[in-house]
């Protein structure tokens, strides 16, 4: 960020509550998670003022009830309101800001409306996917901007200016500056999406880059991520106005329906385990993380000579191999 925007002052955040009229919580018979699980559980779109329209599209996609970001984020961007929303992946986030991107964009249509970032191409693709669903229906157009990918053909989508764009900072940084007739000066809509990792990834300059060529002045901003960091507020001072924080995670939380176990193995011996684990849950698909990409291509040769149907995925192969 640059130093005039980080020696701003901290923007105040407004942060949500539960009416004090409810009788449970008034009483204190209710705590936190089983506010939220049943506020989630009996909320629908069209309660969090959702229009009929893309009730039907989220129904189409079988999303029969907000998840609890949603529910607590899609209001308050209905209502124009900045957004900081801390939430896992895998909790439905992508709709929440989907939702009222889309919303708002069939209120008053315009081309070049919505820019989605994203730490990561695989992500990129993935909320692309869901925005062409979600807004099939309405010939809503979108481009998708990464990395590893030909400049020309990236170029002559954006100079079709599609209605919403979903890009990583450092390839849009690029169009930004080659790309002759692209300008993000009508842009309305702002999405932070993971931006905790965006900013692991040492993108700080090319958001800084990004935030000095969109406006300023009516753009909303949507930041999401799962932990609020140091560098993540920073962020927020620098690009969100009055936000309101919503908050369904903390910082080690995970996705409740996602069982973790660990095993204390001895080194010499962790192959062996890994292949009996494997053994005992046949039928299933698995993902094994390794912490190089030689180890990633030993345990896949080691799994092949097995019986195992295996595959190595990691950065020193090309993107189409990927």
């Amino acid at each position: 960020m640059t130093t005039d925007q980080a020696d701003q002052a901290d923007t105040p955040i407004t942060t949500t509550t539960v009416a004090e009229n409810d009788p449970l919580e008034r009483d204190g018979l209710l705590n936190d998670e089983t506010r939220d699980q049943l506020k989630s559980e009996t909320t629908t779109f069209k309660e969090l003022g959702v229009s009929e329209a893309l009730c039907e599209a989220a129904e189409a996609l079988k999303w029969t009830r907000p998840s609890k970001i949603q529910v607590e984020a899609i209001p308050v961007a209905l209502a124009g309101r900045d957004v900081i929303g801390l939430a896992e992946t895998g909790s439905g986030k992508t709709g929440a800001f989907v939702i009222p991107i889309l919303q708002t964009l069939l209120e008053a249509p315009q081309r070049l409306y919505a820019l989605i970032l994203t730490p990561t191409r695989e992500l990129a693709f993935q909320i692309n996917e869901q925005v062409k669903a979600m807004g099939a229906a309405f010939g809503v157009t979108t481009a998708t901007i990464v990395g590893g990918m030909d400049m020309t053909t990236q170029a002559m989508a954006l100079g079709k200016s599609p209605h919403i764009i979903i890009a990583t900072p450092g390839r849009l940084v690029d169009h930004l500056e080659n790309t002759k007739g692209f300008s993000l000066k009508s842009l309305k809509y702002l999405v932070l999406d993971e931006a905790d990792r965006i900013l692991n990834l040492d993108f700080e300059q090319e958001l800084d880059t990004i935030l000095k060529v969109i406006p300023r002045e009516g753009r909303r901003t949507l930041l999401f991520s799962a932990t609020m960091t140091s560098k993540v507020a920073k962020l927020q001072r620098a690009s969100l106005r009055d936000p309101v924080r919503v908050e369904v995670s903390s910082k080690y939380q995970t996705v409740d329906n996602l069982q973790q176990y660990y095993l204390f193995v001895p080194a010499k011996h962790k192959d062996l385990y890994l292949v009996h684990l494997l053994n005992q849950a046949q039928g299933n698909s698995f993902i094994i993380f390794c912490n190089t990409c030689a180890n990633t291509q030993r345990i896949a040769l080691m799994l092949r000579n097995l019986g195992f149907t295996a595959i190595p995925l990691h950065g020193q192969m090309s993107q189409a191999k990927r």
